[in-house]
Parts: C-alpha cells; sequence; structure tokens
C-alpha cells in the first residue's frame, strides 16, 4: 500500500482554491495536480499555488498517474463527476450535495461498496464547533434520549447567491440555480445525523412559493420546475425523535447554519445571539459562545488558524498550521479526514452511506412539498461499515 497519495484537485475556481493549499501541505500528498477546463482560469491558480502539473478535464485527469481526485465543480456536476472517477479507479473527495437525483446516489453507493474505494462527501457542519461539541454530549450520555432536533441554512439571494450561481451557470444560470432548497439540505442534516446516529424514516414537507420577479423560482424559470424558494420539513427518524430542517433562500436574516437538539436529560439551544447548554434538573445553564468561537489556537508553539477549543488540533499535521481555515474550522478536517482514509484503506466521516443519509431526505421532502406535504418513506442505503473506531472530535 502506497504511503502517500497523488491528488486531482477538480476545479480551480474560488472555493477550490481554499483547498489547493491544504492537499499541497499535506505529509502525505506528494503531488497536486489541478484541472480545470477552462485554460485562463486554470493556469493562474497553478501559477498562485505554484502547481507544475495540470490537466485540461476531468477525462484527461482519470487517465494520470493521480489516486485521487476532489471534486469541486458545480453541483449538479458532482454525481456524475464522482461515479466516473470512482469506475475510473480513483478515491473520490466530492463537494456538497453529492448528486441531484436518488438514482445518481443509489449509483455512488453501488460503486463503493463494488470498488472499495473511498468517498467522502465535502460537508463541513460536520466538523462545525456546535456539531462536535453535541457529538461529545452524546457520547457522554449527558443528552439522555434525543427526543427533537432543529438543523436551519438561511442564505438569502442577496447574500452573494446572484454572483456565485453567475460564476457556475454562465448566461443559464437560473436553471441550475433555481433547484429546490431541499436538494441542497446537507448543512442541516448532517449536524442531527452526525450527533445521534439516526437516519430520517419519513417526511412531510412544506414550500413557500417565491414571489420575486428575478427569473430564478417558477415552472418554467429552471431545470426542476421549481416553485419554492423556502421549505421546511418535519422528519420522523428511525431513534424515535422527530427533526424540522429550514431550508430558506429568501428571508430577513443576516444568514446562518445553526442546530438545537433537546434530549431527555439535556438540550442545546442556537440561535443568532449565541448557544445555551442546559439541563432539566436546572443545575447547568451554560453559555458556549467562548467555548465554540473560532479563532487561533496554538499547539506544540504552531498555531492553527480558525479553529474553536472543541476541534482536535493535536491530530491535524503540524503543516496546516497557519493556513486557511473556512467554514468554521473544517476544510484542514476535511482534507486530513479524506487523504488518511485513502493512505490507510478504511472509510472516512462523511463516508458515501452518511452522505446518502445527509441528502436524500431532502431529495423526498421536495417530492413531498410538492405533494402538498403528503407524508413519504425516506429509503435508506445503508450504514456502510462500523464506525466505532472513528473517535471523537472530529
Amino acid at each position: 500500500m502506497r504511503v502517500t497519495i497523488r491528488v486531482g484537485v477538480v476545479g480551480a475556481g474560488q472555493f477550490g482554491g481554499s483547498f489547493i493549499p491544504l492537499f499541497k501541505a499535506h505529509p502525505l500528498v506528494d503531488e497536486v495536480v489541478l484541472c480545470d477546463q477552462v485554460r485562463e482560469k486554470r493556469d493562474a491558480a497553478a501559477a498562485k499555488f505554484g502547481i507544475a502539473r495540470t490537466s485540461p478535464s476531468l477525462d484527461a485527469l482519470l487517465e494520470e498517474d493521480v489516486d485521487a481526485v476532489a471534486i469541486i465543480t458545480q453541483p449538479w456536476l458532482h454525481g456524475p463527476q464522482s461515479l466516473q472517477a470512482l469506475r475510473a479507479g480513483k478515491h473520490v473527495y466530492a463537494a456538497v450535495p453529492m448528486a441531484r437525483s436518488l438514482e445518481e446516489v443509489e449509483a455512488l453507493v453501488r460503486a463503493v461498496e463494488e470498488t472499495g474505494l473511498v468517498y467522502m462527501t465535502g460537508e463541513t457542519s460536520y466538523y462545525y464547533p456546535c456539531a462536535i461539541y453535541c457529538r461529545n454530549r452524546f457520547r457522554a450520555g449527558d443528552f439522555g434520549d434525543v427526543v427533537y432536533g432543529e438543523g436551519e441554512y438561511y442564505h438569502d439571494w442577496d447574500h452573494g447567491l446572484y454572483t456565485v450561481n453567475q460564476q457556475r451557470g454562465g448566461e443559464r444560470w437560473a436553471e441550475h440555480g433555481g433547484a429546490p432548497p431541499m436538494y441542497y439540505p446537507t448543512h442541516s442534516t448532517s449536524m442531527i445525523v452526525s450527533v445521534t446516529g439516526a437516519h430520517a424514516t419519513h417526511v412531510s414537507c412544506s414550500g413557500f412559493v417565491d414571489g420575486a420577479d428575478d427569473g430564478v423560482y417558477g415552472e418554467a424559470a429552471n431545470a426542476y420546475g421549481n416553485v419554492f424558494s423556502n421549505q421546511t420539513a418535519l422528519f420522523r427518524m428511525s431513534d424515535g425523535s422527530t427533526a424540522r430542517i429550514n431550508e430558506f433562500r429568501r428571508i430577513g436574516h443576516p444568514g446562518t447554519v445553526r442546530m438545537t437538539l433537546f434530549g431527555t436529560r439535556g438540550s442545546l439551544e442556537q440561535n443568532f445571539a449565541g448557544s445555551v447548554w442546559l439541563t432539566k434538573d436546572r443545575k447547568a445553564v451554560e453559555r458556549l459562545d467562548e467555548t465554540l468561537a473560532v479563532g487561533g489556537v496554538k499547539n506544540a508553539g504552531d498555531e492553527f488558524v480558525g479553529v474553536s477549543r472543541v476541534h482536535d488540533i493535536e491530530r491535524l499535521p503540524r503543516e496546516f498550521a497557519g493556513l486557511p481555515n473556512g467554514h468554521l474550522g473544517s476544510h484542514q478536517f476535511l482534507v486530513d479526514d479524506f487523504v488518511r482514509a485513502c493512505v490507510s484503506g478504511t472509510q472516512p466521516p462523511n463516508d458515501v452511506w452518511q452522505a446518502a443519509r445527509y441528502l436524500v431526505p431532502g431529495l423526498i421532502a421536495d417530492e413531498s412539498a410538492r405533494q402538498a406535504g403528503v407524508l413519504l418513506p425516506i429509503p435508506d442505503l445503508g450504514s456502510g461499515p462500523d464506525r466505532a473506531g472513528w473517535g471523537l472530535p472530529r
């Protein structure tokens, strides 16, 4: 087995640029190959990050001697490109969402099961401080039995979504920009699923019919016939609890990704004003703002940026010290977990089975919303390998 790997990064845009330095710095990566169809973008990124080898397309990259590919492209391409890479014998890291249909998700699960390769979805919320804090509390039994959870992703179009979608889709950006909000539920669902280990079994969902005149939503406005800018789903979970997920793209709010989790013994409440841990016996009311805040944290003299007190920075490569670490400390852990999984031949957190449990509930929720909230069953594609050895925090 190789002790280092070569990684091809597909997508030289702004988001891809956040990960290229981390892959390049990782001590178990001996080369990064950069792939983008736009030559000017590819050459500029190669010069900026000191990348010696580039490739003009995914087809060409998969013919190269790389062991793994990181797919950081347009969301509607993630499923087909990930499947192509797995079938070509490459490990895959893919930005969220993993796919745009249940059929694509099923094909990815089958490919991983048949090849034994590593697939990891780049879900940042799994590594958010609040999710790590809750996993630690849950493992310690402090929640008791979880009875109800909330996950929310509020991101109004006026907060950068027009620019992002125009960069991704060009003149026809609204075709995919108007996708149902529940096609992108993973920032919200992953926090609850990763804490309790439960998966969604049934859903009823309602949608807010958009009234804006920007041409994003409407039966003929996008490739999905989607009229909803906001969707709210109520899920029945496999552990008997209930979860409510909000995915809003028109909202008078600064924007947030947050969770709240109520148990029979203790609870975490989180909103834009802050986070609090509470217990039933009223003996603990603990404000968590400082505990969950991200900033600089030192380990053995090295300072890691963008991390919180609950992040286990001792497990990160020392080469990551001082490097950028976006989305509340998640980027460095995403790269490290993926690389280590490829080298060790084990499945990482956010593997293909977990990725399916994050996304599929949203796909079925959209079907429920189109049917005026009818209760629908959610197919489960299994749990994959035993996760007992993952350890915490992650």
